[in-house]
């Protein structure tokens, strides 16, 4: 018996003969997410533009999810596929926390993910970055991507204005900033590609994460520093 909730959700559709259903999902593909560890913790960034083809739909959206009290993450994609994954991560957690103390790991959310992009690939168009502090691994960064690749990594980025920094951040990142250092990092990254993607908009949002707790800040548009061109 073929177990796809897809196709039986398709199966009247006009378009049935059509194998992959996803063809038919309103993609919004535009944003940039990034995530990196400093010397005490781990740093969350991501513009809020919302977008669905050329028309913007939500100017402030938060694309960083809470999941755990330690544990967050930074959805690109489409927004329903997204949001999908994000909230069913959150309540198995909610439950996996229990026998932590309410610090969980953040590999476990991570591979939860993993299992559901694997899964789905072929209907879920989704991209992830898993980012928290634990008593096991300490600050960590987990990138999910979509068909079900996670790699842990010290910086992780992504998103359609994430190919617009990749060369200034593998020239500018560096292991070990301070949270200061980490915070004007990733404001820049994500102002350059806000400056050059379509897509990527709206204002800057940082959630910050240590041992202690986490901390939330954002800066409107007119704080934003883009290049001067001459």
């Amino acid at each position: 018996m073929d177990s796809n909730p897809f196709k039986e959700i398709f199966k009247d559709s006009p378009q049935s003969s059509i194998e992959d259903p996803s063809l038919y999902y309103e993609k919004s593909l535009g944003t940039t997410i990034l995530a990196l560890v400093y010397d005490s913790g781990v740093m969350l960034a991501a513009d809020s533009r919302t977008s669905s083809g050329s028309f913007i739909a939500n100017r402030v959206a938060d694309k960083i999810w809470p999941i755990t009290k330690n544990i967050f993450a930074c959805k690109a994609g489409t927004a329903s596929d997204t949001q999908f994954l994000l909230q069913t991560t959150k309540n198995y957690m909610s439950q996996f926390a229990i026998e932590y103390n309410d610090k969980p790991p953040v590999k476990v959310a991570a591979r939860i993910l993993q299992q559901y992009q694997y899964e789905y690939k072929d209907y879920l168009s989704a991209a992830l970055i898993v980012a928290g502090v634990d008593n096991l691994e300490g600050p960590c960064v987990y990138s999910v991507g979509m068909g079900g690749t996670m790699l842990k990594q010290d910086i992780a980025l992504n998103g359609s204005g994430s190919g617009y920094i990749y060369g200034y951040v593998d020239s500018n990142f560096k292991k070990n900033m301070t949270r200061q250092e980490a915070k004007e990092f990733l404001k820049k990254c994500v102002s350059l590609a806000m400056y050059r993607d379509n897509s990527s908009g709206g204002v800057v949002r940082i959630l910050d994460i240590t041992k202690d707790g986490f901390s939330r800040e954002y800066y409107p548009f007119d704080q934003i520093e883009f290049p001067k061109m001459k």
